[in-house]
């Protein structure tokens, strides 16, 4: 085994080098999970939630699982006890696609800033996606990683692994990488990167490296090799809290640098958008720059600027439309403004009021990714209530979950809705697991919800949607974690305890209409997460928990299930019905289904089909355009949507006033009726509203051109033991995902107080006090999914 090392003082940061087309293919799919175990909780509270949940009448369609379904999953179940392995969490990494391959990383947790004199973590490789797992600890030597560290795949190549590890402090004060190009068979002991203000490159998976540019703060990836960073000028400290960080770019892997705008605090990069934060003039609020073509020309976003104590966040975007949440002024409001962009990102449209963006950096905001155009988030109202609302038509309208037909609301309850718990109750325990979706499952939606006028505290149950979020079915009762295998043929559960041992799975191969149960083990487990491998198409599920053994030891325990044994048929043409999205009874054939100007016909899978999609399935589907309508159209910049009505009214602090926009350096007047066609609808003829762009001046000064290429950097490499390992971060920089972190401006409370949130006992409504949470800053979590804010 080679071991390369490289030297220098600071923070490690791992960078890999991947195309914006790698990413494409990866975005949305977690091929990390990290599960851990959890001290016993006291369960007096959760008891005292199970008890007011339970006046309901409802009980989940169960089916008997005939005997000889028993056996054949019997003989298809396989357990493995990790016996001797103290590690309090596993984090588990799928490589590749249909390789069956998976690692799992044991590792230790001791808070930063301690010192570790020893130790070590337990590297496991299975091949046959979790039946069996050999140990391979000794091709990392044995090495101490810290969770947080962890192990992490490319986005592009997820068969390139990379794992961060800590030199024991009595040998070295340091910290080392490992890599992989073959899945994990034979790693290589490679070498950190060390930052301390400088930025480390290597484009022969850490063969070698060099350092480029001193002084950086952040970076991003964009299309292609096209690398993002921003820095501070030479000799200052504190640029970014003063917004004078420049911005540079390099397309050739930092041989040349491109300066293309200075005096910034922040940036991001999403859907072919790049977006920067700036202050104008000194003291006054932020306002959003954009670029479309990757910071040749900058034009300024017409948003409403922000303070200090507020804050940008891009919820989702591609190249067609941005999504974008504007804090609301005031310190600890909690909520703000989504706005969506039209396809050049400069022009935006007030989408939804008062939407809930916690004070922990937190927002349920959820693109429902089984139908197109579905978007589904959170509220905090006037009268401090949460509630869920969904768009079908990406934001042009919000409206209420309908109520399910098997659920009911208490007596005294004014508006008897669904509402559905997103990342707020998971972060604060409510719920132990977000929506869940996927793009070849078409329409199928399961999620954790409450029935009332808002979201409550009382323990949530399990509802399925089959239409994209139209309709709703309670299908089973209280918290379970949940997963979608066989693109939509197979849905799974296990109930969500933290207090009792558990033995059984529930599947559905109908939707989550009824389940039958499986016992999976003789030797019932503390469960505690359930993984498959990313995407649907798989039929084997593993169960993660841990038996409690003596002397407060504990074992781990994997069990998978595979449940392609079950349903050994393949689906025939005949399995399958002609389904039509976004259709509704109460529209005429006309406009039926017509949603962003088409509508969409999909071949999918009868509910009373007991088969098997396989690997190989493929969505089908016809589309066809529908003649324009009001709903194809947003309210333009200066224009809000009048409750009820499909019609645009002018901002009253817009009557009167010219619109002007400042667009490649041109000032442009707009001239609108007040309408915007949705980006990406394709609706042809019917209404057509006026609106274009008059060219009234040839200069302005909201655009800003690139500057000069700047000479080569330095580049070297050393191979000498890393030093300093204070903070490890390891990023595999990933092409197109808009990930800034935000530092939480000014000290923003780092709590989210659910006073809106209320207890429902006896048809009794009454609000909960403050609760203090920690600051979950997602050191731990590798997942596709971050605070994407710009400050």
């Amino acid at each position: 085994m080679t071991e390369r090392i490289l030297v220098l003082f600071g923070v490690l940061l791992l960078v890999a080098v991947v195309s914006a087309e790698g990413f494409k293919q990866e975005k949305g799919r977690k091929r990390t999970v990290i599960i851990s175990r959890i001290a016993q909780e006291d369960t007096s509270s959760r008891e005292k939630r199970d008890s007011r949940a339970r006046g309901s009448s409802f009980t989940s369609c169960i089916l008997k699982l005939s005997a000889s379904d028993w056996k054949k999953l019997d003989q298809n179940t396989h357990e493995t006890a990790f016996h001797g392995d103290d590690g309090s969490s596993f984090t588990l990494t799928w490589v590749g696609d249909g390789t069956g391959v998976i690692l799992v990383l044991s590792t230790i947790s001791p808070p930063v800033g301690v010192v570790v004199g020893g130790g070590s973590s337990r590297l496991y490789r299975s091949e046959d996606y979790g039946k069996t797992f050999h140990d391979m600890s000794h091709v990392i030597n044995n090495t101490l990683i810290r969770k947080e560290f962890g192990i992490s795949t490319g986005p592009g190549n997820s068969q390139k692994v990379i794992l961060t590890g800590d030199v024991p402090a009595l040998e070295s004060n340091g910290g080392i990488i490992f890599t992989s190009t073959d899945a994990g068979i034979t790693p290589t002991n490679l070498v950190t990167i060390s930052i301390d203000g400088g930025l480390w490159l290597s484009v022969d998976f850490g063969n070698k490296w060099n350092k480029p540019h001193e002084g950086v703060h952040s970076f991003m990836w964009g299309s292609g090799i096209t690398l993002f960073f921003s820095c501070s000028p030479n000799g200052t400290v504190d640029a970014d809290r003063r917004g004078e960080l420049f911005l540079k770019r390099t397309e050739d892997l930092g041989r040349t640098f491109t300066t293309i705008t200075h005096n910034i605090f922040s940036f991001g990069y999403i859907g072919g958008f790049l977006f920067t934060s700036v202050m104008e003039k000194q003291g006054e609020p932020r306002v959003i720059y954009v670029s479309s073509n990757h910071g040749d020309i900058f034009n300024k976003a017409q948003l409403p600027s922000a303070t200090i104590e507020q804050f940008y966040s891009v919820l989702d975007g591609d190249e067609d439309m941005i999504f974008m949440h504007v804090d609301d002024p005031g310190a600890g409001t909690y909520f703000g403004t989504i706005y969506t962009s039209d396809d050049r990102g400069i022009l935006y449209s007030k989408s939804l009021e008062r939407h809930l963006f916690g004070g922990e950096g937190k927002s349920d905001f959820t693109n429902i990714t089984s139908l197109r155009g579905v978007y589904l988030t959170n509220v905090l109202e006037e009268d401090d209530r949460i509630r869920t609302v969904i768009s079908f038509d990406r934001g042009g309208e919000w409206r209420l979950l309908s109520k399910p037909e098997n659920a009911e609301c208490g007596k005294n309850t004014k508006n008897c809705n669904l509402h559905i718990h997103g990342e707020y109750s998971r972060y604060n325990g409510l719920a132990p697991l977000l929506p869940l979706s996927d793009p070849s499952a078409v329409g199928l939606v399961i999620a954790h919800g409450s029935m009332g006028d808002s979201v409550t505290s009382a323990q949530p149950d399990v509802y399925v949607s089959d239409d994209g979020g139209y309709t709703w079915a309670r299908t089973l009762m209280g918290p379970h974690h949940y997963a979608i295998l066989d693109s939509g043929g197979l849905v799974v559960a296990v109930e969500s305890h933290s207090d009792r041992l558990i033995c059984t799975v529930k599947f559905s191969t109908d939707e989550g209409q009824c389940w039958k149960l499986y016992n999976f083990t003789d030797q019932p487990i503390f469960f505690v997460g359930l993984a498959s491998e990313p995407g649907t198409k798989t039929m084997n599920l593993t169960i993660w928990g841990y038996r409690p053994e003596e002397e407060y030891r504990a074992t781990w325990v994997a069990v998978t299930v595979d449940f392609q044994h079950l349903l050994v048929r393949e689906c025939e043409e005949q399995d399958y019905v002609e389904w039509l999205a976004h259709s509704s009874a109460s529209q005429d054939s006309d406009t039926d289904g017509c949603v962003l100007g088409y509508r969409e016909t999909f071949r999918r899978l009868k509910k009373q089909s007991v088969c098997r999609n396989g690997r190989d399935y493929v969505i089908r589907r016809q589309q066809a355009p529908c003649l324009c309508t009001r709903e194809d159209y947003l309210c333009d910049y200066g224009y809000y949507r009048h409750e009820n009505t499909s019609e645009c009214m002018e901002q009253t602090d817009f009557k009167d006033h010219v619109l002007e926009v400042c667009l490649n350096g041109e000032k442009e007047e707009l001239q609108t009726s007040g309408y915007r066609k949705v980006p990406s609808d394709r609706c042809e003829g019917g209404f057509t509203p006026l609106r274009r762009e008059k060219t009234v001046s040839n200069s302005c000064e909201s655009s800003s051109q690139v500057s000069a290429s700047e000479p080569d950097g330095p580049q070297f490499t050393v191979l000498v033991m890393v030093v300093s390992v204070s903070v490890v971060v390891v990023a595999l920089a990933v092409a197109g995902l808009f990930m800034v972190r935000r530092k939480l401006c000014v000290e923003r409370i780092p709590a989210y107080h659910f006073s809106a949130l209320l207890v429902q006992e006896d048809d009794r409504r009454v609000p909960l006090g403050p609760q203090t949470v920690p600051i979950n800053n997602g050191g731990s979590d590798h997942n596709d999914s971050d605070e994407d804010l710009i400050e």
